[in-house]
């Protein structure tokens, strides 16, 4: 039996290359970073555990930050080893044949890709997590780059061993957009930071601290994602201030945290037109810095027209914030249904959902112990743990 096609059963033994391209560190603030990073540091306590398993994370020999130089460095570990390649630095060589053929040279038995950056050659199987189908249902780039975007997501569905999504909404787009066999395709729900997105309270000067340095000085109602379309933040602005215009009691900012993403200039010239209210947007913030600032907002408004997972509302509802969220895509499920809802295009509808977040007492204890006890079924080691078994199962299953 050749090595590739061996069964993986009780006593499996797997080599995996880590395809370490993501976690450089201009891709920090970046959602797949989090992911590649914290799935990194989690299969390197499973390797210690488990004499069946067995990682090979590439590194730049170049000087270049592959994985990450600082103080987010992975470290090697027992059964889990950084091999060093030269190729790694030298991107569009490694996307084409470079970690398929690092992978050989580390006789890997497959290559796990936590994006679709690296395209699907070579005598090593990849399989790859494809976050969502957000390229096609809902770009969030320029079209030169969505075109590309596309590409890699058509070639990693078609030709990848196996496809790990984030969720089950996920999971049904890629079928239906590809023609895939369910049995192709695994869902794993991400887990979150608990040591900083929690119940636990901040202390009154910190947090008063940081209120005074973003500029808040009342009440306020908070997103916080990359300022880009896919948000809809022009439909949450105007939901805004047609809740102020017409409470005249509620005095409360729009806090808008994130990057600026792409074709942020018209969310940010809506924000700054003269009506009600007033709209605030801080920028980037460290997770520190966020978790202080969820946890003093009023409420947290998750109102997207696309997501393959959506943390910020999972760290929102981690956060005991009371929280609410459109009816669209993925949200009521990886919510579990326990939020409240609002047609994410209808204005009048969001206006109303976040009045009655606001005022309604009752509502606001039921939404912030609903979104507690659902947030604690998301964890980082939960998340390894089934993506491994994933792996397993698309190593064995190879009729896709």
């Amino acid at each position: 039996m050749h090595e590739k096609d061996k069964h993986y059963g009780a006593d499996w033994k797997l080599k995996i290359a880590f395809d370490s391209w993501t976690l450089a560190s201009r891709f920090r603030h970046q959602g797949t970073y989090v992911y590649a990073r914290n799935l990194a540091q989690e299969f390197k306590r499973l390797a210690a555990e488990d004499t069946g398993l067995e990682f090979c994370m590439f590194a730049s020999r170049n000087g270049h930050d592959y994985p990450a130089n600082d103080a987010n460095a992975i470290e090697p570990g027992k059964r889990f080893e950084l091999a060093p390649t030269s190729l790694l630095a030298r991107d569009r060589q490694w996307r084409l044949y470079g970690a398929s053929l690092a992978a050989a040279r580390a006789r890997a038995d497959l290559i796990f890709s936590p994006t679709t950056a690296i395209v699907p050659v070579g005598a090593v199987p990849l399989i790859c997590t494809i976050h969502d189908a957000s390229a096609v249902l809902s770009p969030s780039h320029s079209k030169k780059v969505n075109w590309l975007l596309r590409g890699l997501l058509w070639w990693s569905a078609r030709f990848s061993r196996g496809i790990i999504t984030d969720s089950e909404t996920s999971k049904k787009d890629l079928i239906d957009l590809y023609g895939l066999p369910e049995s192709k395709v695994s869902a794993v729900y991400l887990g979150f930071d608990k040591q900083v997105f929690n119940h636990s309270a901040v202390a009154a000067e910190e947090q008063k601290a940081l209120l005074q340095r973003l500029g808040i000085n009342k009440a306020y109602i908070l997103h916080h994602g990359t300022i880009q379309p896919r948000k809809n933040l022009i439909r949450l602005i105007t939901a805004y201030r047609l809740l102020l215009s017409r409470h005249r009691s509620l005095d409360v900012d729009l806090v808008l945290a994130g990057s600026q993403g792409w074709q942020y200039d018209e969310i940010m010239a809506t924000a700054g037109r003269l009506g009600e209210g007033q709209v605030l947007f801080p920028g980037v913030l460290n997770d520190r810095d966020l978790a202080i600032l969820i946890k003093g907002a009023a409420l947290v408004v998750i109102p997207s027209l696309y997501e393959g997972f959506c943390l910020p509302m999972v760290e929102s509802m981690a956060c005991g914030t009371p929280t609410i969220a459109a009816r669209a895509s993925c949200l009521p499920e990886v919510s579990g249904e326990v939020l409240r809802y609002f047609d994410p295009l209808s204005v009048e509808e969001m206006t109303d959902c976040m009045q009655h977040a606001l005022e309604d007492q009752q509502l606001r204890k039921e939404l912030a112990q609903r979104g507690r006890e659902r947030a604690a079924c998301f964890d980082w080691g939960r998340c390894a743990r089934e993506t491994i078994q994933a792996l397993k199962k698309h190593m064995e299953n190879r009729g896709n």
